[in-house]
């Protein structure tokens, strides 16, 4: 039995599980100057994170809008309907909505898919509303009320935010939300599993996604890798082997071994358009009251 606080990931290549196939995650322990660095570094941050100086672009994604100005929006001029989760040009309107409050889905189409759901979900963790995933008339309401686009906790620099306390991630430039997107990320629980990779060996650990400014040191840009825990989809690694990652799987709650999950298609944006690239700052915080 393998023992020890963090699993390592593999780099070996995995085939994508099915919907129903819950994603595992994996964690390593790093041990290098790098990291040791940014733990030296690392303070109590009220509302501005020290951040490190990273290379971006502001390349414009083909399969979206990219967010306007970052200004007050004033409530929607039209209420926003309750639809629950059905299609139609009144999911359309909030779909429009959400994009234009910061909450990336692929497109104001009116179908009401898997990134909607979740950009719904992601509405209702910022506003502390049932996060059911659907348009109820609660949530229709906030949507209409809502003047302006969403705000993380950093007011400050380019980075990655991740709020365990609210389960969101935040992508900001120049201390603006470009884009919010439903996350999950640690349960804090023990565990004891199989090691994917060595059978018959298993892996014993805490499931703690880290407080603390990391960056992203490295990642793997194709399709599924299989980890010791279980598969994970085009990760982008902050600290050893915890990395935000696609998954079939995000739920309204920490659910990962410690890596942060967003959805299949979020995770593709993210690579598509070069928003999360190589030393990007990480700022991870919070802790989950649910």
């Amino acid at each position: 039995m393998l023992v020890g606080f963090l699993a390592s990931c593999s780099e070996q290549v995995a085939a994508p599980p099915s919907p129903e196939t819950q994603p595992a995650t994996t964690q390593v322990e790093s041990t290098t100057p790098a990291t040791r660095r940014l733990r030296q570094t690392t303070t109590a941050v009220a509302t501005t994170p020290p951040t490190e100086k990273a290379t971006t672009t502001t390349q414009k994604p083909t399969n979206t809008t990219w967010p306007s100005p970052v200004v007050a929006l004033g409530a929607a001029r039209s209420p926003i309907a309750a639809v629950g989760q059905s299609s139609g040009s009144s999911t359309a309107v909030l779909q429009q909505r959400l994009l234009d409050l910061g909450f990336w889905l692929q497109a104001a189409n009116g179908s009401y898919d898997l990134t909607t759901a979740q950009a719904v979900m992601a509405f209702q963790k910022y506003k502390g509303l049932a996060t059911s995933g659907s348009i109820d008339s609660a949530t229709a309401a906030a949507l209409t009320a809502q003047a302006e686009r969403v705000r993380g906790r950093a007011d400050a620099g380019t980075l990655v935010e991740i709020d365990k306390s609210r389960q969101l991630l935040f992508v900001i430039r120049g201390g603006k939300v470009v884009w919010a997107f439903n996350t999950s990320t640690a349960n804090g629980d023990e565990y004891t599993e199989p090691d994917q990779n060595s059978p018959g060996e298993k892996i014993t650990g805490v499931a703690i996604t880290p407080d603390g400014l990391w960056q992203v040191e490295r990642q793997r840009k194709k399709g599924w890798w299989k980890g010791d825990l279980g598969q994970i989809y085009r990760p982008k690694y902050f600290i050893g082997g915890v990395a935000v990652h696609g998954s079939n799987s995000i739920p309204d709650y920490p659910a990962s071994h410690g890596c942060v999950r967003v959805s299949v298609p979020a995770m593709d944006f993210i690579w598509a358009t070069d928003l999360v690239p190589l030393t990007t700052p990480v700022w991870v915080h919070g802790e989950w009251r649910g």
